[in-house]
């Protein structure tokens, strides 16, 4: 096929994929106007602190969090709230949520020892592959953290953690959602439930006493309904002894804002087609978005599945794990400009390892010049000084022009960056905490 045809053929292709909607200009511009109204008190920090660094806002956290709380609290009995550590582990935003009444959710010995250290008495400790020294640091800790076992192997190492210190513990399994591929590392089949149940009765050190399941990337309740359905109907004819014992049933977090997903034209399905073609992905000045849920509507679907499906088999609290939802519009990054190599070629001061990966080729964040404010977004390479090609802070920003000395502003980096930020050439900014 000669190379106009297969051109051709890449472009019928990526125009036949599902359409991702373009990002409303409406709501691009009201996060943009929000940013520039604050601008005088963002430019007042650089009086004390030097770019780059990260701005955290407390008073977001403690907004988000009672948000959060109260909406599944209007349609549900009773109900515990857990920040995600992993989403930003920085000690003063569990700080700040732990303050907020919310208990925290620990992936690994390291969380678990900074839960400990800020003094959290409400601990769920998941994830896969705990290490001996971390369940008997969790068993350890019994009056303050419940385990949420992931594996039959699990159970076991857990019972001896817990019979060497003479103590129960109180713990959950985790349930995989998709016992397909990947997603089969984490905790176990639906269907292996009654033979867990069964083999947590031969460990007296163990006490089994809740039920937890995580589906990922949110950005409406559909997934977490379905599964609530078939858990539903999995504890339905089981054992009343089993059932009665169930304290609590722990639905994990994966909650997007509703603001959804922002992207470049190179993170659509028909960007990635074309450049692994070998051509440009589309317009670099059109975002896109996959859209998000409010809260609320969640807690309503939410709400409506469990007491349909899982309240006439079990009396129990129902758990929550948000991270991304809580903590993304709590913490900014602001940079500055230090070469202009053209006059649509700028570099900055600080690289993209300061959120972790080189994401903004394809996620979408507005960069807004607090120094040349305008609600006009010009085109324009916005490069970190990384000796890399894809150190990229983005593709145009929002100013009447760009100069040297300028300060960028890089907001909602709250979840998943300052958590995968890396130590990579460039210094990592510090981080400021009002």
């Amino acid at each position: 096929m000669a190379g106009e045809d297969v051109h051709e053929a890449v472009e019928l292709a990526a125009t036949a994929l599902e359409a991702i909607p373009e990002l409303p200009p409406k709501e691009l511009l009201s996060l943009v106007r929000r940013c520039f109204d604050r601008k005088d008190s963002y430019l007042k920090l650089l009086e004390t602190h030097s770019s780059p660094f990260c701005l955290l806002d407390s008073s977001v956290l403690k907004k988000k969090a009672g948000r959060f709380r109260e909406a599944f609290k209007r349609v549900l009995p009773e109900v515990s709230c857990y920040f995600a550590v992993k989403s930003n582990h920085h000690p003063d935003v569990a700080a700040a949520l732990l303050g907020s009444g919310f208990g925290l959710d620990v992936s690994s010995g390291l969380e678990l020892e900074t839960a400990l250290g800020l003094g959290a008495r409400d601990i769920v400790f998941s994830g896969p592959g705990k290490t001996d020294a971390e369940l008997l640091l969790a068993a350890g800790q019994a009056d303050r953290v419940v385990i949420l076992m992931d594996s039959f192997g699990e159970l076991g190492r857990l019972e001896r953690a817990a019979a060497s210190l003479n103590q129960t513990v109180r713990a959950g399994v985790r349930l995989t959602t998709d016992p397909r591929g990947l997603w089969r590392k984490f905790g176990i089949p639906l269907e292996d439930l009654p033979a867990f149940a069964a083999a947590a009765q031969d460990c007296p050190h163990v006490r089994l006493q809740g039920l937890q399941f995580h589906t990922s990337w949110n950005m409406d309740p559909a997934a977490q309904v379905t599964f609530i359905q078939a858990l539903g109907r999995k504890l339905a004819p089981m054992p009343a002894a089993f059932r009665e014992g169930i304290e609590f049933i722990d639905i994990g977090g994966g909650y997007w804002p509703a603001e959804g997903e922002w992207l470049q034209v190179a993170g659509t399905p028909a960007g990635r087609l074309r450049e692994a073609a070998g051509l440009p992905p589309g317009p670099l000045d059109k975002h896109f978005r996959r859209p998000g849920t409010p809260i609320e509507t969640f807690a309503d679907r939410l709400g409506e599945a469990i007491k349909a499906h899982l309240f006439p088999a079990v009396s129990a609290r129902i758990c929550f794990e948000p991270g991304r939802w809580i903590c993304t519009e709590a913490m900014h990054l602001f940079i500055s400009v230090v070469d202009k190599k053209a006059s649509d070629l700028v570099v900055t001061d600080a690289g993209t390892n300061a959120l972790g990966w080189e994401r903004l080729e394809t996620d979408y964040i507005p960069l807004m010049n607090l120094t040349r404010p305008a609600l006009e977004e010009k085109p324009c390479l916005v490069l970190g000084s990384l000796c890399t090609p894809h150190d990229v802070w983005g593709y145009g920003y929002f100013g009447q022009g760009i100069e040297p000395g300028d300060v960028l502003m890089v907001p909602n980096v709250g979840a998943y960056s300052y958590s995968l930020r890396q130590h990579f050439i460039k210094p990592l900014p510090s981080v400021v905490t009002i």
